[in-house]
């Protein structure tokens, strides 16, 4: 059964790369992919970067695409497909296009990567970052959003857009279903900032091609309901 949820966009803007995403552990590695491994104990988080953008732009950008594919996908995909996709990064936009939605973000954060590394030549990675609060007077209401708050959630913020989004225009059957287990790829990040019996607020990462209406949208009611157990479990 369906619940009666008053949803708040109480911030909204739009990113193009996830703050600390990349660690000094990841531009290591990328190093020692790109064979410049000597003394990397030695060299400070700074350098580490520096040293790691630098060595990424003396290669033409599809063999540094390659390099950064084989580290974000850690194995995901086979070597080959990485370097059909390596080849064609440039001109395309994986984080929107790519068929496995749950390469996505690491997608993104590809794209973020290079495109500084090469000052442009990668298209801009579009991306959102918003906090919403979800409030009720209901408490019993947000056991919908156990074990997996992703489904519901979803199903809230899709109602506040159109219903010609490329969201509910790709997924429509599928929120209205039992079973929504691509949701968790959709929403790539969730904080839980605050929560209490009648409300919660959390802030959401995630592709403005998903949510990006939302940007001038204020407050909207909107009924959800869970995923079935059966297809959770």
């Amino acid at each position: 059964m369906k619940k009666k949820f008053n949803i708040d966009i109480l911030s909204f803007k739009k990113i193009s790369n996830i703050e600390n995403t990349w660690t000094s552990n990841d531009y290591k590695a990328l190093l020692v992919l790109m064979e410049f491994e000597d003394g990397l104990e030695s060299i400070s988080d700074n350098d580490l970067r520096e040293m790691c953008m630098m060595s990424l732009s003396d290669f033409a950008a599809d063999e540094a695409a390659k390099y950064v594919l084989t580290h974000v996908l850690n194995g995901t995909l086979l070597e080959g497909k990485i370097d059909q996709i390596a080849h064609d990064l440039a001109e395309n936009k994986l984080w929107e296009e790519y068929a496995d939605l749950s390469l996505h973000q690491r997608f993104f954060d590809a794209y973020g990567l290079l495109r500084e590394a090469f000052n442009g030549t990668f298209a801009l990675p579009t991306g959102v970052k918003f906090q919403v609060k979800i409030s009720s007077k209901q408490a019993d209401y947000f056991e919908f959003f156990k074990p997996t708050v992703e489904p519901s959630l979803v199903r809230l913020l899709s109602a506040g857009m159109d219903e010609n989004t490329i969201l509910n225009r790709l997924y429509g059957e599928k929120i209205e279903s039992d079973s929504f287990p691509e949701a968790k790829n959709i929403l790539w990040e969730i904080k839980e900032i605050s929560k209490s019996k009648t409300e919660a607020t959390y802030e959401i990462i995630s592709s403005e091609l998903w949510f990006g209406e939302l940007e001038d949208v204020d407050s909207f009611e909107a009924l959800t309901h869970a995923d079935s157990i059966d297809e959770e479990d």
